[in-house]
């Protein structure tokens, strides 16, 4: 289980905000790139975008599908990447002050992934978590560069 949370400068509508454009998606997941939609109207339940998924040189496709939505307070994803499977992403968004607390909570669901899940797994997604959480916050507070 790996969980993780941090405190952007921004109210929870702007979160929200990056959050449900599909647009800007590559922009603070982590190892993603060329995203695309799939089906479906982003982030409605059921819709979908399509990317690669890039670690180091090696590529692979991937793709994420809305499982539940309740703006702007949770974003619940299913997240397929070959050849690990898919996770279960929940994305939960809280009033903290002026600012929002943002906490991130990934489970394997199937596939690899799922059957090799053990701490030392649980470990590298809590680095990804920190990367993935810094570029959001970065996106919403205006401070990351626009992809070029």
């Amino acid at each position: 289980m790996a969980v993780r949370q941090h405190v952007i400068k921004r109210p929870p509508a702007a979160v929200w905000d990056v959050l449900s454009d599909r647009d800007r998606y590559c922009e603070w997941v982590v190892g993603t790139h060329d995203t695309e939609p799939l089906e479906g109207d982003w982030p409605e339940v059921g819709s979908s975008l399509r990317y690669t998924v890039a670690l180091g040189p090696a590529r692979f496709a991937g793709s994420t599908v809305v499982r539940r939505m309740e703006p702007p307070h949770r974003l619940e994803l299913e997240v397929k990447s070959e050849p690990t499977g898919t996770a279960r992403v929940a994305i939960e968004i809280a009033p903290w002050g002026d600012e929002t607390l943002v906490v991130i909570d990934e489970h394997p669901l199937r596939g690899p992934g799922a059957r090799l899940h053990n701490a030392v797994f649980d470990a590298l997604l809590q680095l990804r978590h920190r990367r993935m959480l810094r570029r959001l916050a970065e996106v919403v507070e205006g401070t990351r560069p626009a992809p070029a």
